[in-house]
């Protein structure tokens, strides 16, 4: 009997999509397929692609490229293999599949029918599967880190935004669910819970009726994780009883991401954000009062079509009065099929990034100011890394969430993967430098 094919897997894009990596590798591994850390040692590779905007698209392309120059088979999945389909069968000969974001559950299946000789496309037109906590899952995150998806799918039709296309609906999971999972990662040793989905803060909507995340954060208080983390909240969803619930529930972190992408009306209403800018302004003055210890994270475009210099004017006096914590901007991508890649005064490249980088200077002082104000004191850090040469550790406190914001530079000995108490001794706009507390 010959042995089963060793499979390895290269993971793009989001960590909605991670959660797909991971419940594909559960699946492969339960079936009794080898899961192999090296593309070169590997049968087939799965690569999860991303196809949100063109930068993600061209990684994409750039690695199933290069794993076609060397004669991979290659099982294309994810966002990419939703939008184009077929496209990529005939543009890759050594792509022997292609599966879709609402068909990943049925990977076993499709490594079964290439194995037969076939090349399939398992590409459902219309997203509707949701994985839970009964499909196995083989993660890929640090050890104390999970990601955990409380929902998929949107159903905010945002101009610039291809995800309702490549993802589905909103479906989300019953609280119930979503807890049993947690209740597994906690016993895997996972210090730090990421929920995540498209928008967290609508999370229940289509189950319940009516948005229930306050009362899936009072009942993961009862998780033994130290760390919960929300990711992906929206101004619309973020009530007084949800900022009541991170208030009260001990182990939720006050981290509200906060996406708005603009501020000024005329340019949110041309993006179809389902609020104008006198909201914006109202849930960041009450999320102030009602959690004054927040860490307030969000993301902005900057390019977006018609969007004039007194728009970005009023963007720049916008970050300058909220001072904001943390602050990502993009610069805006017309996406093929949705409506704002054919709206008419498109901005250009030149002056897309120049408008970046302007908003980006006018952060980092914001950013310095808000870590200064830490120094002296006593944070929480969850240890992550440890330099070989040096013997410095890495790691972050609760302020920073993993990949998007800063870190914490340790001087000191602390346990891998614990959180430890951590005396802030010096600050850039962007981390932070302590030593253990009890080190000398």
């Amino acid at each position: 009997m010959n042995p089963k094919p060793a499979i390895a897997v290269t993971h793009l894009g989001c960590e909605k999509n991670r959660v797909d990596t991971e419940h594909m590798l559960g699946l492969l591994a339960a079936a009794g397929y080898g899961i192999s850390a090296d593309d070169d040692q590997a049968d087939y590779v799965i690569v999860n692609t991303c196809s949100f905007i063109e930068t993600a698209r061209r990684e994409s392309v750039r690695t199933l490229v290069e794993l076609a120059e060397n004669q991979k088979k290659l099982v294309i999945t994810g966002c990419m293999a939703q939008h184009f389909r077929s496209e990529l069968l005939e543009a890759i000969p050594e792509a022997v599949a292609v599966v879709g974001t609402g068909d990943y559950q049925h990977i076993v299946e499709v490594i079964e029918q290439t194995e037969q000789g076939q090349r399939v496309e398992r590409v459902s037109e219309k997203p509707t599967y949701l994985a839970d906590e009964t499909v196995p899952r083989y993660r890929t995150t640090p050890e104390p880190i999970a990601y955990l998806r409380v929902a998929e799918g949107c159903d905010y039709r945002c101009s610039f935004c291809i995800i309702p296309h490549l993802r589905g609906d909103q479906r989300s999971r019953s609280i119930e669910s979503i807890v049993a999972e947690a209740h597994q990662l906690a016993a895997q040793g996972v210090q730090e819970l990421i929920l995540i989905s498209q928008i967290t803060t609508n999370y229940g909507l289509d189950l319940y009726g009516k948005p229930r995340l306050a009362e899936l954060l009072r009942a993961l208080g009862e998780v033994e994780i130290p760390w919960i983390r929300i990711h992906y909240s929206y101004p619309t969803g973020l009530t007084d009883a949800v900022i009541e619930a991170i208030r009260e529930t001990p182990n939720v972190l006050p981290y509200i991401d906060l996406p708005l992408q603009h501020a000024h009306p005329e340019v949110l209403r041309a993006m179809n954000r389902p609020w104008q800018t006198q909201v914006n302004d109202r849930i960041l003055e009450r999320i102030r009062e009602l959690l004054p210890e927040a860490v307030i994270r969000t993301t902005l475009i900057v390019g977006f079509p018609g969007e004039t210099e007194a728009h970005f004017e009023y963007l720049c006096e916008f970050v300058a009065r909220h001072r904001f914590d943390h602050l990502g901007v993009f610069t805006f991508s017309a996406e093929a099929g949705t409506p704002a890649a054919t709206l008419k005064s498109q901005v250009g490249k030149r002056v897309m990034n120049r408008r970046k980088k302007d908003l980006m200077a006018l952060q980092q002082p914001i950013s310095l100011a808000h870590h200064q104000a830490l120094v002296g004191q006593v944070l929480d850090v969850l240890i992550e890394q440890e330099h070989p040469a040096s013997g410095m550790q890495m790691g972050r406190a609760g302020r920073f969430a993993p990949d998007v914001d800063g870190v914490v530079h340790i001087r000191g000995r602390a346990p891998l993967g614990q959180i430890v108490p951590v005396r802030i001794t010096a600050a850039e706009p962007y981390d932070l430098h302590g030593e253990v507390v009890g080190e000398s």
